[in-house]
């Protein structure tokens, strides 16, 4: 369902609730009221990515992914507001898929905002990890960097740290012309 038709009932409910308040039928008049403000929430808020994030919490991407795929076009079903935070959920999904095939998602999601700064520190350091896994450690480091500042409530500091670990490792590791393996330098 449209935005616009989701103001349209939520201003008709509102309407009705004052009318029924009017005529005294305050019970109703309540209900109705909050009927509207549910489906006004709903106008900021979409059910559909409320339930994807909650199978996304339960681990059950197959789930969280069907309910993104409901959204047919993001653009006028969703807020403004909300477009950086579906690409970030697509990102997630497809991440535990292909990884490699996730970044275009990401950097959408950047592209188009999000209000959350541990949510824009997230994708930058999913960003990160597909970088190192392309072997491309100068970006890395740089997606690294901005994941460490936007990181303001330091919610995810162990998987920073964790990276730049991994980092080292690749660092130590170097590939053998002669071999074609991999070779730990002391």
């Amino acid at each position: 369902m449209s935005n616009i038709v989701r103001l349209i009932i939520a201003c008709v409910f509102f309407g009705a609730a004052v009318a029924l308040c009017v005529f005294s039928f305050w019970g109703w008049g309540i209900l109705v009221l909050l009927l509207g403000g549910v489906i006004l929430l709903s106008f900021f808020f979409n059910e559909n990515m409320i339930i994807a994030q909650y199978f996304l919490r339960k681990e059950k991407s197959d789930k969280a992914e069907e309910w993104l795929l409901k959204i047919s076009d993001y653009e006028k079903q969703l807020h403004k507001n909300q477009h950086g935070y579906y690409n970030l959920l697509l990102g997630l999904i497809e991440s535990r898929k292909a990884p490699l095939k996730s970044e275009k998602f990401f950097k959408k999601a950047l592209q188009l905002g999000m209000t959350m700064s541990h949510n824009t520190a997230l994708a930058k350091l999913s960003l990160a990890g597909i970088s190192m896994a392309k072997r491309n450690k100068r970006e890395a480091q740089m997606y690294l960097q901005e994941a460490s500042k936007d990181d303001k409530n330091k919610l995810l500091t162990e998987q920073i740290k964790m990276m730049k670990q991994q980092m080292a490792q690749m660092d130590k590791q170097v590939v053998t012309s002669q071999r074609g393996g991999f070779r730990q330098k002391f």
